[in-house]
Order: C-alpha cells, then structure tokens, then sequence
C-alpha cells in the first residue's frame, strides 16, 4: 500500500515541477505562500538541523534558510523532478551551503532518532496509508524539545466558514481543474480534477480532531491549529516531548 501511494504521488507531480511554484500561487489565489510562511514562522530559529519533508521545489526550504540564517536545512522530496528544480532555486539563492536535498519519504525517513532541531511538512499526509504512523516517524527523528509545523489544505467548516463551503466546493471541483488546463495543460487539469474530491476525503476520514489527537499520540504536546484563508488551509504546529 505504501509503495502504492508513492508511485501514485511521484506519477502526479513528475510533470508538475516546471511551472510548479508560479501555478501554485496563481491557482491559490497568492494564499499558498501567505499559508507557507504562517507556518515557517512557528518554527524557533535554530543553529541546528531543520528538515523539511514534501520539500517539493524547495519553497519552503527556502523560506526556512531565510527565517533561520544559523541553521542547516535539508529538504526531503520522493519526487526527484521536484527536487532537480529545487536544486536550481537553490543554487541561485545564495544559500546553497546551508542547504541538502535528499531524495527519501516521509514513511521511512533516513535519519536517526532525535537527529532534527526541528522539522516542517508541507501537503504530505493526504498521500501517505497511514497517516498516524507516518506522523510518529516524522516525530521520531525530531529532538526533545523540537518544534515541528505543517501546513495543508483544509475544508471551510464550523458556524464562522461552513457559509463557504459551497464557493470551495465549486473552485475545487470545477474552477481549479479548468483553471489548471488553461495554464497549465493535462497534467495540472488532473491535479485540478484530483484535489478537491481528495480534501474532502481525507477530513471525512481524518478529521481535525483526529489529527490533533494523533499529533499528541506521536509525542507532541501544546498542539496548536490556525485554519486560513475562510477555510482553505491549516497550519498546525507542536513541541516534541521530553527534554
């Protein structure tokens, strides 16, 4: 099941990596990156190691080398296209010696135990079997003491956002794949087609609750939330136990 849902994972974004970061923010109304650096900013800046997982195109990696300038960050993506232009961002940064891509998965990261200062993931447990399972590795190679943040889209839902729920229904499964061929052809009109059935899947299965739960189970503590944009993204963030 596991190498099933990254082979399904690296076939829907191979295509994706060229025009990657532009149609992400084009097709988000600029909210992706406003949600990315919400949640960089839960992060201390560390001199240590900062591991960020689903790195993609090293967005976030890079956003993470700005927000700390003593700490070693190493992006970690399954999808090597990905990562090949995250190599380039990263390159032309300036901050390419405090920066490792590695190919691997969040499921079995190549890391010891509390090996991490702190760790970021990035639209990674909608694609993983065993999302409980997946979050306790991730907390494994974080240090005592460690914060760890995530970002991931969301449902509007509650009293103050259920009211948009029907505009999010109809950009999800109607304007996101059509926006998603215009600009940027087959391969993001599938993506388009694929996301919005997918979000709403995954919170019937695993709601918020859930997954503030299976934070706390994997070893986080003082487990906070921020839904964004009128229900559009989460941002989670918590402290590994111990000390």
């Amino acid at each position: 099941m596991c190498a099933n849902s990254n082979r399904f994972a690296r076939t829907l974004f191979a295509p994706l990596p060229a025009r990657y970061d532009r149609l992400a923010e084009l097709l988000s109304f600029h909210q992706n990156g406003q949600w990315r650096a919400f949640m960089v900013s839960r992060l201390p800046a560390v001199d240590g190691v900062i591991l960020d997982v689903a790195a993609g195109t090293a967005g976030v990696t890079l956003a993470i080398a700005r927000h700390a300038p003593a700490a070693h960050v190493v992006g970690l993506d399954l999808t090597p296209e990905m990562l090949r232009v995250g190599a380039r961002r990263v390159a032309s940064s300036g901050y390419g010696d405090r920066i490792s891509l590695v190919v691997g998965t969040g499921e079995r990261l190549p890391f010891p135990d509390g090996s991490v200062d702190a760790l970021t993931f990035t639209y990674l447990l909608r694609y993983v079997p065993d999302p409980a399972a997946t979050l306790a590795e991730l907390a494994r190679v974080l240090k005592p003491g460690g914060v760890m943040a995530s970002l991931e889209f969301y449902v509007p839902s509650g009293p103050r956002r259920a009211g948009w729920w029907p505009f999010w229904w109809a950009y999800t499964r109607l304007v996101l794949p059509v926006g998603g061929l215009l600009t940027g052809g087959p391969s993001w009109w599938r993506v388009g087609r694929f996301l919005g059935p997918n979000i709403s899947a995954h919170y019937r299965r695993y709601p918020l609750d859930w997954t503030v739960s299976a934070w706390q189970k994997a070893g986080l503590t003082d487990v906070g939330t921020r839904v964004m944009s009128l229900g559009g993204g989460l941002v989670m963030w918590g402290t590994r136990a111990g000390k």
